[in-house]
């Protein structure tokens, strides 16, 4: 048998860094095993827990090593920083098994239960959903925050997101990596964090390395950030800062503007109460306040908590005994028991996002609450959000083309002028569309299958190119896309494509006869009757980096488009 007191001696932790991606502010460190080569006959982390599952040592092996990060994590001094703790699903599985064990340890170090985060995970384990979905109900039931841990990569992914109501997912780095390069990574992430958001859940991109990794996970919605480039892991607890400015530098730099934010004139500053309020001060505060029926509730980091109906502590009031009762220290507690969840979302979502996730979980809801890397902002309630809905709704008819509903040119220029600004340090792909012999084609078939053609366009935009692309229209038979971080040899495919399957779409639209000759027959700008090919679309590609000349841009894209006109592949340039 093992000498386990000597193998758990060997090993120590390291703490990566987990930040918000919108302040570059720390908000969690995740314990990392390490020493395990040390152990002899030991090459993994694998082999470690292999070897006390096997000896029918692996929960007092986790609550010893679960120890030994918790002490190592008391002593770095940041106010409400967590820990995410890594856990064996398979511990559930053991008959030593139970629960309170992390709450004696916690309360020996001087912490509380919302101090950690068990990370859970489905990959490189037989365990039954069912058994890692009763574990997580476990801990969640204990007031321990669950992160589901790699996520993606197991073959239940989904159901397991669906049934665990974890607060937190984390993106396994295989999606991640070289994400500003792979569509389909793009458009994956983007579609789990969209789906996570409006679930009520927070989103780590990790394994992250690059700025262009890091941009492309803020881009779409990541909320928090964790890997190299921000720090990689470290076992000197002393290396863990509360700000990381090689992050914030990168912020700070971001010249983009991230889409329809919130205007605060629609956030309502309701005052909150701190967590330790006296019940007899809650009394008073409803006395006093008569405006809402419910108040804000916060932790002493100013995090949101929840909020606390009046109607649920009117019986102790009303009484004839309450308010005394409530001003005696030895009957008064802490508000805990009488909060309750309330919808609430990060103001970085966007108004879009905000609206969306409203939408779906506004059952007895009164409005939605805002919070600002985890702190407490304000609340909007019923009326705003119906304002900003129908705000939004004008700014969206505004400023796209009534047909195809794509943007229209207003944010073009937007578009433009953002990317024309000094000190880029994305690449961006602007790619113009015009239809070839578009006019004859309308002369001789109408305008209604012209409009059919371009919708047949604007839908074939929209389905290659990726979701994060802008896409615009900029009337009659001229479009527009934009793309950020990508390379150009796949913008020139996807385009190239683009054209391509149009060409072939097209021909769907014409009579037996014109598709077989392969032409019409109509007059031209002399009123001359000639021969016209069929409907193709020609398309100008410039690239635009740090080292492009802004003033050449106009004329650029000029000389271009006149270039590309009838070509059946792209015409391209760097600016």
């Amino acid at each position: 048998m093992p000498n386990w007191t000597e193998i758990i001696n060997k090993l120590d932790y390291a703490f990566q860094p987990i930040i918000y991606s919108h302040s570059g502010k720390i908000y969690a460190v995740e314990a990392l095993l390490r020493n395990v080569q040390q152990v002899p006959g030991l090459n993994s982390i694998d082999d470690l827990f292999n070897l006390a599952f096997n000896d029918d040592y692996l929960y007092e092996l986790d609550l010893q090593l679960r120890e030994k990060a918790i002490s190592k994590f008391s002593q770095i001094n940041i106010d409400n920083l967590k820990l995410f703790y890594n856990l064996d699903n398979r511990i559930i599985y053991n008959k030593k098994y139970s629960q309170g064990n992390t709450a004696k340890i916690l309360k020996k170090y001087n912490l509380t239960k919302d101090r950690v985060c068990f990370e859970l995970s489905e990959k490189g384990t037989a365990i039954e959903q069912n058994a890692l979905s009763t574990m997580i109900q476990k801990y969640r039931d204990s007031g321990y925050s669950i992160a589901i841990d790699d996520f993606g990569i197991g073959v239940s992914g989904l159901k397991l997101l669906y049934f665990s109501e974890a607060k937190i997912i984390k993106l396994d780095r295989f999606f991640l990596t070289n994400i500003d390069q792979d569509s389909k990574k793009k458009l994956f992430c983007s579609s789990i964090i969209e789906m996570a958001h409006i679930m009520g859940m927070l989103v780590v991109a990790e394994g992250i390395e690059t700025e262009k990794e890091f941009y492309t996970c803020k881009d779409i919605g990541a909320d928090f950030i964790q890997g190299y480039l921000v720090q990689k892991p470290t076992t000197n607890h002393k290396d863990i800062t509360s700000n990381y400015l090689n992050i914030i530098t990168l912020i700070n730099e971001d010249k983009r503007v991230s889409n329809s934010f919130i205007d605060e004139e629609f956030i309502e500053e309701i005052s909150p109460l701190h967590i330790n309020t006296s019940l007899y001060d809650l009394f008073v505060h409803f006395k006093e306040d008569t405006k809402n029926n419910f108040v804000p509730i916060i932790d002493e980091f100013e995090n949101f908590l929840g909020i606390i109906y009046e109607t649920d502590i009117k019986k102790i009031s009303y009484s004839q005994y309450g308010l005394s009762l409530a001003q005696n220290k030895t009957f008064s507690s802490t508000l805990v028991k009488y909060i309750k969840p309330a919808l609430n979302v990060e103001i970085s979502w966007g108004i879009d996002k905000i609206l969306e996730t409203y939408n779906l979980n506004s059952k007895n809801s009164l409005g939605i609450f805002i919070t600002q890397s985890g702190k407490y902002k304000g609340f909007i309630n019923l009326n705003s959000l119906l304002t900003l809905s129908y705000k939004r709704n004008i700014e969206i008819a505004t400023n796209q083309n009534p047909l195809t509903k794509l943007p229209g040119n207003n944010q073009i220029e937007k578009f433009i002028d953002k990317t024309l600004r000094k000190n880029q340090k994305t690449i961006t792909h602007i790619i113009y569309f015009d239809f070839n012999d578009f006019k004859p084609f309308n002369d001789i078939y109408g305008f209604r299958q012209g409009d059919r053609a371009i919708l047949i366009f604007s839908e074939l935009l929209q389905k290659r190119y990726p979701k994060d692309a802008f896409i615009a229209h900029i009337g009659g038979d001229d479009f527009f896309v934009g793309l950020k971080n990508y390379d150009y040899k796949e913008v020139y495919h996807l385009t190239a494509t683009v054209q391509e399957e149009f060409s072939n779409s097209a021909k769907n639209i014409y009579t037996k006869k014109d598709k077989e000759n392969g032409f019409i027959v109509a007059k031209d700008r002399f009123n001359m009757e000639r021969r016209f090919d069929l409907l193709s679309v020609s398309s100008a590609i410039i690239e635009i980096n740090s080292k492009s000349n802004i003033s050449n841009f106009d004329n650029t894209l000029n000389i271009l488009k006149k270039a590309s006109k009838g070509s059946k592949e792209p015409i391209s340039s760097v600016l």
